[in-house]
């Protein structure tokens, strides 16, 4: 099959013409302003919101509205502090390439196989998710483990397609939950106003406030809700690894980036305003879908069984993701002498085939763990994803620190696409990011990311010395 067969990109690999490859790196580029749009918008509405929200919502009530609504403006400053990043060079490997030219060399092998990491344990996340949400139709008459073994190989055999074909199903993916969100919007505001629906009785705006008050559990109770939040926003940094694979990265990135404060506005902070004044915040439950709990209760069967094949859609998308991300960040790694040499191949459409393999390999991990603990399966996988996907914002937000440094002492050019309020805002991303981990370390739930992540630091450290030894090459920054 000509889809699959291999060619050595880093010989092979010329300058890029026209809507080419990226000089050196032997990617195509194939994605174009529509599909980046809706992979940017498509990649912050997953898993974090359709699943995660019910028990955030069992644990601050209606204050997790004003949780998202302050991460939500945290994680828009960490994306323009990308954006500024990527105007300077859009490279494929984003935030891990940067780590090597603005802190060093350990810096970016740490980021590159951190970021890999994350993505391998959110795709467990999201075949979890995607096998509990098939729970709606088969009430665990077929065992969770068998769907999440199902769907991480049906996701692995999509990712052997084009970057251009890739584009294309998640920009539809994408549209398929924008479309889905907005529509409950307009339901809910139309419960509200008009007053259909055998929740109308109960709907009212006064039900963020009239059951407990705003903060039911009180403020406690809304900060240990931002490690669930902040996992929500996680992939949003997904348009730095696609800068490679875009065509004119220079006007579909940062429009790209622009649209993160009404994304949150709408799809986050909107939606559960919605969803919150229909029905009473003390009636959702964790491991449930608010949505399609919301519309069980407003009496429109019909309406929760499509949000359930939504918000499995939704979760099947992130996944296929994660798949496209983790053959990207081996391959980085491996141009860079930081990974195997086998991961820089490339097939003849493009996809780093041996790259993609190994994750989705790792991957059905989370076939084994939805095997042996299929009510746990999600939160343990949450914990870790989060904490190893945040040290990704927190290298941005420090390359972004040093690259200004130098940008303003005249050693390097301007980006032309400046992150406003920078350094400080950068400064209080960093602020913010330390009190989500402290507040993990807290949460008896989530505190298990917080023993494993010194462990995966320990194995790095040692892996690092030995590829100095082997490969001094790999410890030194050479700019793409």
């Amino acid at each position: 099959m000509t889809s699959v067969q291999v060619d050595q990109a880093p010989d092979s690999s010329e300058a890029a013409g026209p809507g080419g490859s990226a000089p050196g790196e032997g990617y195509q580029r194939g994605l174009g302003a529509r599909q980046i749009q809706m992979i940017a918008i498509g990649g912050a509405i997953g898993t974090g919101l359709f699943l995660g929200a019910g028990k955030a919502i069992a644990k601050a009530g209606p204050s997790l509205i004003l949780a998202y609504a302050i991460a939500g403006l945290v994680i828009f400053f960490i994306m323009r502090a990308l954006g500024e990043l990527l105007m300077y060079r859009s490279v494929s490997g984003s935030f891990s390439e940067y780590a090597r030219e603005f802190i060093g060399p350990f810096w970016g092998f740490v980021t590159g196989w951190t970021y890999w990491l994350f993505w391998v344990v959110t795709g467990i996340t999201e075949v979890t998710a995607a096998a509990q949400y098939m729970s709606f139709w088969t009430h665990d008459s077929f065992p969770q483990w068998a769907y999440a073994l199902i769907f991480t190989v049906v996701l692995y055999g999509v990712n052997l397609i084009s970057v251009k074909l890739f584009g294309e199903l998640e920009f539809w993916f994408s549209m398929v939950k924008v479309t889905a969100i907005v529509g409950m919007i307009l339901i809910c505001a139309g419960i509200l106003t008009v007053g259909f629906s055998d929740a109308a009785d109960t709907a009212t705006v006064s039900n963020l406030w009239n059951d407990g008050g705003f903060f039911p559990k009180g403020i406690g109770g809304t900060l240990m809700t931002l490690q669930i939040v902040m996992f929500a926003f996680l992939a949003v940094e997904l348009v730095g690894v696609t800068a490679g694979e875009s065509k004119d990265p220079e006007k579909t990135l940062p429009k790209a980036i622009n649209t993160v404060p009404w994304r949150i506005a709408v799809f986050y902070v909107g939606a559960l305003v919605m969803i919150l004044s229909v029905i009473p915040w003390h009636e959702f439950q964790p491991g449930v879908s608010p949505f399609v709990h919301a519309f069980e209760k407003m009496g429109l069967g019909v309406g929760a069984a499509i949000v359930n094949f939504v918000v499995l859609t939704a979760a099947l998308s992130s996944c296929n993701s994660g798949m496209y991300s983790t053959g990207r960040m081996l391959r980085d790694l491996a141009l860079n002498g930081q990974g195997p040499k086998a991961f820089t191949k490339l097939t003849r459409s493009g996809t780093p085939l041996i790259g993609t393999t190994v994750s989705a390999a790792l991957m059905l991990v989370g076939v084994w763990i939805n095997y042996k603990a299929p009510g746990q399966a999600f939160n343990y996988v949450v914990s870790f994803a989060t904490i190893s996907g945040m040290w990704a914002w927190i290298m941005i937000l420090v390359c972004q620190l040093r690259f200004r440094a130098k940008a303003d002492r005249g050693e390097l050019p301007q980006s032309s696409f400046r992150a406003p309020g920078a350094p400080w805002t950068s400064w209080f991303s960093l602020a913010f990011i330390a009190m989500v981990i402290v507040m993990m370390g807290v949460d008896k739930d989530s505190r298990v990311s917080l023993y494993c992540a010194p462990l995966w630091a320990l194995l790095l450290c040692v892996s690092y010395v030995v590829l100095k030894r082997r490969n001094p090459a790999g410890a030194a920054f050479q700019k793409r």
